[in-house]
């Protein structure tokens, strides 16, 4: 069987809220007003500075999907490629980027799971270098829109479900695999891998974390890309040296734990 590693986005791999951070090229494109702008810098800064539990990302989510009720989709997926590279290139962390290309090296099939909608999740996994998500999914009707309902919520025990899903059709063994993630609301991923990872871990599952033994990293180091990278390396400077050695004593230390 195979092995796998399970990152969760926001947090984990980038340092904002995915969705969030598209909010102003949506403003700008007439999709949003100024209003609903201004709640999501507010929004943003509150996820930021102390995380969101699931009552808050449930109203987010329906607060989300009415909002966009009517949208085209093929018009979101146009503007989150025109301004992805604008948006995220500067928030992603060099440490998540080098863990990715340390578990792709070894052999390792490499997921992006988020709850956040799969418009905005799979270009940019596929930016760093993924190809393989497990994202939100909203409806949408006959003619390409919204309607304002979900289809898949990949969030909180449906994404351990989901994640067991794509495990039993690949032929994944959970055991062998890793799951990184910020969140508790990620514990039952976490507990499906024989690796469980806390990254940047809000209070909560800092404590869970550290009661079960779990390692515990701390991205800080936000990189800007190159161009159409191919594989997800970080540039080595002057600025990303330090973050990336870094990177690489957690892997050391990961591997022993093995």
């Amino acid at each position: 069987m195979t092995e796998a590693a399970f990152f969760d986005l926001d947090k984990t791999v980038i340092a904002k809220s995915s969705t969030l951070a598209f909010t102003g090229k949506l403003y700008k494109a007439g999709m949003l007003g100024r209003r609903t702008l201004m709640r999501a810098a507010i929004g943003q800064l509150m996820y930021v500075t102390f995380g969101a539990d699931e009552d808050q990302l449930a109203k987010t989510r329906d607060a989300m999907l009415q909002l966009t009720k009517g949208w085209d989709k093929v018009e979101v997926e146009q503007i989150v490629k025109e301004a992805l590279e604008e948006v995220v290139a500067p928030l992603v962390y060099a440490e998540a980027l080098f863990l990715i290309d340390e578990h792709m090296r070894e052999g390792r099939d490499v997921y992006i799971v988020s709850a956040s909608p799969e418009e905005v999740v799979r270009p940019l996994a596929r930016y760093i270098g993924v190809d393989n998500v497990i994202a939100t999914k909203a409806k949408v009707d006959e003619n390409g829109c919204y309607t304002g309902e979900v289809d898949v919520y990949a969030y909180g025990s449906e994404k351990a479900v989901a994640v067991q899903a794509v495990a039993d059709a690949e032929g994944i063994s959970l055991e062998g695999s890793f799951a990184y993630s910020d969140s508790a609301t990620d514990q039952p991923l976490l507990e499906l891998v024989g690796h469980p990872v806390a990254v940047n871990p809000e209070k909560e599952l800092r404590e869970v974390a550290e009661e079960r033994g779990w390692p515990i990293l701390d991205f800080k180091r936000q990189v800007s890309l190159a161009k159409r990278l191919t594989r997800p390396v970080p540039l080595i400077s002057g600025a990303t040296v330090a973050s990336v050695i870094g990177a690489g004593i957690a892997w050391a230390m990961l591997r022993k734990k093995k």
